[in-house]
Parts: structure tokens; sequence; C-alpha cells
């Protein structure tokens, strides 16, 4: 379980900064008093337009990042006190992740193992799983900086998922991919619920949402302006499309109460 509550991040601003956007403000809140918890066995989404603050939040989830205010309890541990109990429940994927160009996927994945102090029958199991499922074994004794970008992104779910993560945060996993691997993530969001984990993505794909998820949040300027269940977010829409839905509410043409 994931459960943000009253979370913040702030920025100091310098003077050029202030001038470029027309602010006397000395800090930007890149995310304002969020609150959303995800629950295990279903899948939540997080919605925005660029610069919303999405990768922020999800970043402060992960422990990438630390709050300016607020908290988030994974697994029942704070990312600001328990930040390795943390990390030990998580597992990150991102579509902008590049690793180490000269390892290979074997070795890359050994090495977040490692990290994650598996012994070495619980790797080998998880490996071969991760490797069979993911079809990474034709290509997992070349070098990284030699692979596709599908299959760069295959070598990053592995990593991601070698400790048998309790949890799941995928920020915008199919950016950039072929339709194929796409799919391949799709169906792994499937399975990771089917597993009863919590997962969280963000996507700019609004087919990706309807097809996966159970409840969302739609953020703007830092701020939450929708969070509820999926069937709520398609009554909300009527005759629109989801995706007109998605830009009234960022637009602030639309207003719901619960928030």
């Amino acid at each position: 379980m994931i459960e943000v509550q009253n979370i913040s991040k702030l920025y100091p601003l310098k003077r050029e900064q202030q001038k470029k956007m027309n602010t006397d403000s000395t800090v930007f809140s890149a995310v304002d008093d969020v609150s959303f918890t995800c629950n295990p066995g279903k899948v939540f989404s997080l919605l925005g337009p660029n610069g919303a603050g999405k990768t922020t939040l999800l970043r402060m989830i992960a422990t990438i990042l630390k709050p300016t205010s607020g908290d988030v309890r994974v697994c029942g541990y704070s990312v600001t006190d328990q930040s390795e109990q943390v990390r030990s429940k998580i597992g990150f994927l991102t579509g902008s992740t590049d690793l180490y160009a000269r390892l290979t996927p074997e070795e890359i994945v050994k090495y977040f193992a490692d990290l994650h102090k598996m012994d070495t029958q619980q790797f080998r199991q998880r490996k071969e799983m991760l490797f069979e499922q993911l079809n990474i074994n034709d290509f997992a004794s070349k070098r990284y900086g030699q692979l596709s970008v599908g299959m760069k992104q295959k070598v990053s779910i592995a990593r991601s998922l070698i400790h048998d993560p309790d949890v799941i945060i995928f920020d915008e996993p199919t950016s950039g991919l072929d339709v194929v691997t796409a799919d391949n993530i799709v169906k792994l969001i499937r399975q990771c619920k089917e597993d009863n984990r919590t997962v969280i993505f963000s996507s700019h794909i609004m087919s990706e949402v309807d097809l996966l998820c159970d409840e969302l949040a739609v953020i703007t300027n830092g701020k939450l302006v929708f969070n509820d269940s999926m069937e709520t977010f398609r009554k909300l829409s009527e005759k629109k499309s989801l995706t007109q839905t998605f830009i009234e509410l960022v637009n602030g043409d639309i207003k719901v109460d619960k928030v």
C-alpha cells in the first residue's frame, strides 16, 4: 500500500528564475499538499500535463527526492524516516532510465540484486523467470549500449523487479516504445495486479489508462484536481472522450468535490 499524506515539494527560486516566471515568490511549488492512497491489487494512475508535478511526486514516493513537508508511507514505512525499508519494497521503472553501457543485462540485473542483498538461489530463480518472461535470454550477454530501445526497457524492467517488490511504480513506461514492447509492459502491469501488488503509473496514453486503471488522480500545477475511481471518471466523461475530460479538468472547466 502507498499512503500519500499532505505531501509538498518546494524549490527556491533565483532572481533570474523569478523574472522568467514573472513572479515575486522566492519558491516554486512543484507539488502542493497532495494526498491519496494506492491499494494492493489495484492499478492507480497518475495523470497530468508536462510539468504538472507527476515525476516529482513519484520520485518522492520512491525516496529519490525528499518531501519539503508531509509524508508517504509505503507498506507502513515512512519515506522520510525509513527510506531504506521503503526502497526494499519498491520497484521503480521509468521510460527515461539509462543504465551502464558497458555491462551486459545479466551483469546489470545481478548488480541490482546485490544492492538488495539477495541470496544466490533467490537471484537465480527470479532472474530465470524474468528473463524468460521478457525474452531477454537472446541478448543477455550483449553489452547494454548495443541494445535497441525496446531491449533496454526490458532490462530496466528486470532490474526493477528482480527483488520481487510489493510496490511497483511506472513513470511513463511505454514512452517512445514500439507497439510490441509497449504491449508487453501493459501485460506486465496486469500481472502485477493479479499478483496483488500495489501498482502506480503515470501515462499520457488514455487508452492505457482506460484499459488498466482502477483508480486515478489528475494533477496540474502541483495540485490534485481529481482523485477517484476510474468508473467515476468515465461517468464524468459522459458522451465526451476521456482525453477531453482530462483536458477540461486540467483547464479548470470541470470542478469536482472529491479530491
